[in-house]
C-alpha cells in the first residue's frame, strides 16, 4: 500500500506528537473505549489503539492518524438520534448515525443505493419516501418524529441484499457491449508524491504509465475513459473520488504498486469497498475485484495475495463500483523486474481490460480465467 500519509486539513499525527489536535483525537478515543486515561501526549499505547480501530474500520493500519483515520474517528462518535441529519449539498453529513439510518431504512425495504455512511440524495429520497408511507412531513430530513417511527417500525422480513440485487440489475441492463460505457482510470499518487520507490521506480510513474496503456485499449473498444490526474498531478483521494462521480462512470479502477521496508514483501491484491463491522459493501465492486485479482493472477507470475474489503475513500465515495490494485512491490527484486519491463505492463492492462469486460458478460457468454484475448472483447 502507498508510503506515509500526505498532510490534510487535520495533519498528520503520530508518536512524540501533542497539542490541541492530539488531545481531541485522544478523548475521541477514550470515549469509544479504545483508550484509558492519562494521556497527554500521542504515545505507544495511542498508536496501538488508533491501529486497533483502523483494523476494526477497514482503514490503513499505520498507527497514524492522517485526514482519513481522523474523519473515521470523529464519524464513529455519533449514534442514530443524536443529531438531525439532511442532505447538504455542499458537504454531505457522514458517520455511524448514517450508516445506522441507511441499514434501518434498507431493512424497512427503503431504497438505499448502498450503505455507506454517507448521507447524500439517494438517502434523503429513502427518508423521504419513509416519511410519506408513515403520514410525516416529507421532507427528507430525519429529526425527532423519523426517529420514533422508525423506533417502532419493525421489519417484516429480514435477510437478502436489495442493494446488491439493483446492483447486479444496472449490471444486466447496461448490457455485454463495451462501447458507449465510461471508466475512470485513476493512477495513484502524483505530483510531488511519488508513493513507495524501489530499484529505480517510482510507484506514481508506474502507475500513470499503466493507466495510459489502459486508457488506449479501452479507447479502442469504445469506452469513454478518463484519467484522474495528469502526469505531473497529485489530487487527494476525496477529489479523485469527485471526479470520478461526475463523470457518472459505470467503473472506477485505481492503480498502486506497494512497497514494504520488508525486501520479500510482494504480490498483487485487489480492494473494494467493504466493513464487516457494519454489513457495508460494494456486491458489484467485490466481484469486479475478483475478476481483476484471477486475470492478472492468471497471466502473470505475480505472488496472490487475494482480494480484500476496505472503506478508503475512493472506494468509499465514489458512487459506481470501484477497485484499488496493489500491483506488485517495487522494494522487492522480483516484482520490480516485472513492472520495469514494458511488455509485462501491456499484460497487465490487458488481464485489467478484460476484466472491466467479464463484468458485463452474462454466464453464457464469459470465458474461462485467463483466456479471453483483447481482440475477443464484445464492442
Amino acid at each position: 500500500m502507498a508510503g506515509t500519509p500526505s498532510s490534510g486539513p487535520h495533519g498528520v499525527y503520530r508518536i512524540g506528537d501533542t497539542g490541541e489536535a492530539v488531545a481531541e483525537i485522544i478523548g475521541k478515543l477514550q470515549r469509544l473505549g479504545l483508550l484509558d486515561g492519562g494521556h497527554d501526549v500521542y504515545d505507544e499505547a495511542t498508536a496501538h489503539a488508533v491501529r486497533g480501530f483502523q483494523q476494526e474500520r477497514g482503514l490503513m493500519i499505520d498507527g497514524i492518524v492522517g485526514p482519513q483515520t481522523y474523519r473515521a474517528i470523529d464519524d464513529a462518535r455519533w449514534r442514530l438520534g443524536d443529531r438531525l441529519l439532511t442532505y447538504v449539498v455542499s458537504h454531505p453529513l457522514t458517520g455511524d448515525d448514517v450508516l445506522a439510518l441507511q441499514a434501518k431504512l434498507q431493512e424497512l425495504g427503503f431504497a438505499v443505493a448502498r450503505i455507506d455512511g454517507i448521507f447524500g440524495p439517494d438517502t434523503q429520497r429513502a427518508v423521504t419516501e419513509f416519511q410519506r408511507n408513515m403520514g410525516l412531513p416529507a421532507d427528507g430530513t430525519c429529526g425527532p418524529s423519523t426517529f420514533k417511527a422508525l423506533q417502532r417500525i419493525k421489519p417484516m422480513a429480514t435477510g437478502g441484499r436489495p442493494d446488491a440485487l439493483r446492483a447486479s440489475e444496472a449490471v444486466r441492463a447496461a448490457g455485454p457491449r463495451l462501447s458507449g460505457k465510461t471508466v475512470v482510470i485513476d493512477p495513484g499518487h502524483g505530483g510531488f508524491d511519488y508513493g513507495w520507490e524501489g530499484f529505480g521506480l517510482r510507484e506514481s510513474d508506474v502507475a500513470y504509465d499503466l493507466a495510459a496503456r489502459i486508457e488506449g485499449r479501452l479507447g479502442a473498444t469504445g469506452v469513454r475513459a478518463y484519467l484522474s490526474r495528469g502526469r505531473d498531478q497529485g489530487p487527494d483521494e476525496l477529489a479523485r473520488a469527485a471526479f470520478a462521480n461526475e463523470t457518472d462512470a459505470n467503473l472506477c479502477v485505481s492503480l498502486h504498486t506497494d512497497g514494504s521496508m520488508n525486501p520479500e514483501a510482494q504480490g498483487v491484491a485487489t480492494y473494494y469497498y467493504g466493513n464487516d463491522l457494519h454489513g457495508a459493501s460494494s456486491s458489484v465492486g467485490e466481484q469486479f475485484a475478483g475478476l481483476v485479482q484471477r486475470e492478472i493472477v492468471a497471466r502473470t507470475d505475480l505472488l496472490n495475495c487475494r482480494t480484500h474489503a476496505k472503506t478508503w475513500d475512493l472506494l468509499r465515495r465514489t458512487k459506481m463500483p470501484a477497485v484499488r490494485l496493489e500491483i506488485g512491490y517495487v522494494t522487492n527484486p522480483h516484482d520490480s523486474a516485472r513492472l520495469a519491463d514494458p511488455a509485462f505492463r501491456d499484460v497487465v492492462a490487458e488481464a485489467i481490460v478484460v476484466a472491466i469486460q467479464r463484468v458485463y458478460l452474462p454466464p453464457d457468454q464469459d470465458a474461462a480465467t485467463g483466456m479471453l484475448r483483447f481482440g475477443q472483447l464484445t464492442v
